[in-house]
């Protein structure tokens, strides 16, 4: 949200000061203070790299405060803790790195000011009982540990208005008709004193032609915050919508507050006209159904200051070439920018509360003041749909750690007694609930149903990652006994290395000179679960290890998405793997690496999340000789347009290189269809080796086509892959 009051902007070149304890705001002249760019993190700093804890910015800066008039200092975003000091005056302790915090210091401004900002960002040791509300910047098996986010990592200013400050403004689409939406607004106004105020709205079109809408009103003010609360009624209203259902159409609405005809204060913000709901994990957008594809967004850099308005754009984009509808983001709250882009874009948003894993008691109260932070901080942007509270409230210290110790401690914290799954996680929602009644809230993410023990929500799988789960043909017994678990599925995948111009950025090239335990400790290679699935230490080079794990990366997501698509609407509503992008050079379950170079993952994640799909689903990994197998194809169609008479194309090729079989047929489709069955080959493989299924919908640029390996063996599995996986 903008502000169009007159306004100084405290970036720039700040002091700072490493510490072991804070001097209530009092720091004289003396040697030991360090420039520092600000906005940015302090570890950026070659003196402050490995710095943790406590430090003191400060700034001198000219004003020229004017009778009359108030002014407001505002931090917008500072990890963890800060306490800022104006000319010696206390402002108060600010506990949240997201969150702005506003101050009245029209009493305190003079012409000469000294600016001291005391920040405090600990790391977190004891990982199953953390108090910093930091989400993935704390703990997390995709950021390099030794990384610490504490500093001013968003802009500062001095914004000067009239006697009455808008402090907050929300609005929501309350109901669309033919020619008219509602949209109800509140706002929060700080007035000095008693006053008569006008209040002008205008809506003005953004991206397509409409007339510019004004509203004004006469509101009485007393002194003091109070809340105001109405409605307004937009004429021929043009809606937001996804990019695959339509164009994301936002207004520019700016709000003008004036007091004896002077202006005392204005805000602006992007806002779009929409309705979403969940109707059993089913996503309904402006009233159209919609199967939701998308992926875990990551921070886009472990250095979240160093975001800007281009790079958003440029994930966003490489989210919305790869048919996603939506991004989960992942146990953090993003820099400001990435939700501008992603209104602009029409991209949906699963805005999770950072909360990942266990948190200690204490933290119940501040997290209640931040989800109400948030969902403020949030609110007006058309492309946030969803809330979640808490990703996977159970024990995990470290996800390497599969010991059978672990393992209980984990399924006793998932199905037992748990007090952030059970007491801080219902009570977050309540609040997320009372202060946004207008979007779905989930209370935590990663919830299995289990009959009579738990009633479930969306659902993380690691079959062919994790021993925990197993190989990843248990997941079709998953999905067949309790198809409850794949209403909305938010996670899955398998690690892989990036590219190897990529890898050769953080990495030796020659595979005998690797530093496995270098890649474990801060790069996030999991050695030992992939070496659960092939033999990573066989591979000759690099490069074919590359491969291998990109293709093996693929092969998981697709078995996945495969039968999600089968499954669509049936119960499944959404399809969103893990994870979108590295925050750091990494080796991990990401499909675009730090440099945003796409894995082949990423292409293969783009042909599997096509709007119109062939696939097939087979029952084994592997046959034998002379074993019947049953090949059954499917087309989907998640498109807003019928397919009519759509050529698809059949080949199954022996190993030999020998035609079996070939079909060509005409489909013709719904728009938004189900998955339906067009073709079932059978057969009974003569010869050992790998038969290659070939299937091919459309023609030219409009058309796909996929390969499926079916191996086939003797007995003693001669030919044939183990079928780990």
């Amino acid at each position: 949200m903008k502000t169009n009051s007159r306004s100084l902007a405290l970036d720039g070149i700040w002091e700072i000061r490493p510490l072991e304890a804070f001097r209530q705001g009092f720091y004289p002249r003396e040697d030991g203070w360090l420039s520092i760019p600000v906005p940015s993190h302090w570890q950026d700093h070659p003196a402050l790299q490995r710095h943790v804890g406590k430090v003191a910015y400060r700034r001198h800066f000219r004003a020229d405060p004017q009778p009359g008039r108030r002014y407001w200092l505002r931090l917008d975003g500072v990890f963890y803790w800060s306490r800022p000091f104006l000319n010696g005056v206390d402002l108060g302790l600010h506990e949240g790195y997201f969150n702005p915090q506003e101050h009245d210091v029209t009493a305190a401004l003079a012409q000469e000011n000294l600016l001291v900002v005391e920040v405090d960002c600990p790391d977190e040791h004891d990982k199953a009982n953390k108090r910093l509300i930091t989400g993935v910047f704390s703990h997390w098996d995709c950021i390099d540990p030794r990384t610490n986010p504490g500093g001013i990592w968003l802009p500062v200013s001095l914004i000067e208005t009239g006697p009455a400050r808008l402090v907050n403004l929300r609005c929501h689409t309350e109901r669309v008709e033919a020619h008219l939406a509602t949209v109800a607004y509140g706002l929060t106004i700080n007035a000095a004193t008693t006053h008569t105020a006008e209040l002008t709205w205008t809506f003005a079109p953004r991206n397509f032609a409409g007339e510019v809408q004004t509203f004004r009103h006469c509101q009485g003010l007393t002194a003091g915050e109070q809340e105001i609360r109405g409605t307004l009624a937009i004429r021929d209203p043009r809606l937001w919508w996804s990019h695959d259902l339509g164009h994301p159409n936002l207004y520019d609405v700016s709000v003008q507050l004036t007091i004896d005809g002077q202006p005392s204060d204005v805000q602006q913000f992007a806002f779009g006209l929409r309705l979403f709901e969940l109707r059993d994990w089913i996503a309904y957008l402006n009233g159209q159904r919609l199967l939701i594809k998308g992926n875990n967004y990551a921070p886009g850099d472990t250095r979240i200051a160093r975001m800007t308005n281009e790079a958003y754009q440029r994930d966003i984009q490489l989210a919305v070439d790869c048919h996603m509808n939506l991004l989960r983001v992942h146990a953090h709250v993003e820099h400001p920018a990435f939700y501008r882009a992603a209104d602009e874009a029409g991209l949906l948003l699963w805005q999770d509360f950072p909360l990942q894993w266990l948190y200690r008691r204490s933290v119940l109260e501040p997290a209640r003041r931040q989800v109400r932070a948030m969902t403020r901080l949030l609110y007006n942007h058309p492309s946030i749909v969803i809330w979640c509270m808490h990703n996977e409230p159970v024990y995990l210290a470290d996800t390497k750690d599969e010991t059978r110790l672990t393992r209980y401690r984990t399924i006793a914290s998932a199905f037992g007694l748990n007090w952030n799954r059970q007491v801080l996680d219902p009570l977050l929602k309540k609040e997320a609930q009372y202060h946004d009644p207008t979007r779905p809230v989930i209370r935590s993410s990663g919830e299995f149903y289990v009959p009579g023990l738990s009633g479930g929500g969306d659902g993380h799988f690691y079959f062919g990652w994790y021993l925990s789960y197993g190989r990843k043909r248990l997941f079709d017994e998953l999905r067949q006994r309790f198809p409850r678990n794949i209403r909305f599925v938010t996670e899955f995948g398998a690690q892989s290395f990036p590219n190897i111009e990529s890898c050769a950025r953080f990495m030796p090239t020659d595979i005998n000179k690797l530093d496995v335990a270098q890649l474990t400790d801060r790069h996030h290679f999991q050695p030992e679960a992939m070496a659960n699935w092939y033999d990573w230490r066989s591979f000759e080079s690099l490069e074919e290890l590359v491969r291998y794990s990109q293709d093996y990366q693929s092969e998981i997501n697709r078995y996945y998405i495969d039968r999600l698509r089968y499954h669509k609407y049936r119960p499944t509503g959404g399809i969103v793997p893990f994870v979108f992008n590295d925050s750091n050079p990494a080796v991990q379950w990401s499909v675009v690496d730090y440099w945003r170079v796409p894995k082949q993952s990423y292409y293969a994640l783009k042909l599997a999340f096509k709007p119109d799909y062939i696939f097939t689903l087979l029952d084994h990994d592997y046959y034998q000789i002379g074993q019947s197998v049953e090949i059954p194809v499917y087309v989907v169609n998640d498109s807003r347009e019928p397919l009519v008479d759509w050529p698809a194309e059949i080949r199954l090729i022996d190993p030999a290189g020998e035609s079996l079989a070939r079909v060509r047929k005409l489909v013709t489709l719904e728009a938004d269809s189900l998955a339906v069955e067009i073709e079932r080959l059978r057969f009974q493989p003569e010869l050992t080796g790998a038969y290659c299924l070939h299937l091919g919908l459309g023609e030219g640029d409009a058309g796909m086509q996929q390969v499926y390996v079916i191996e086939v063996g003797t007995l003693n599995g001669n030919g044939a892959n183990n079928g780990a996986a």
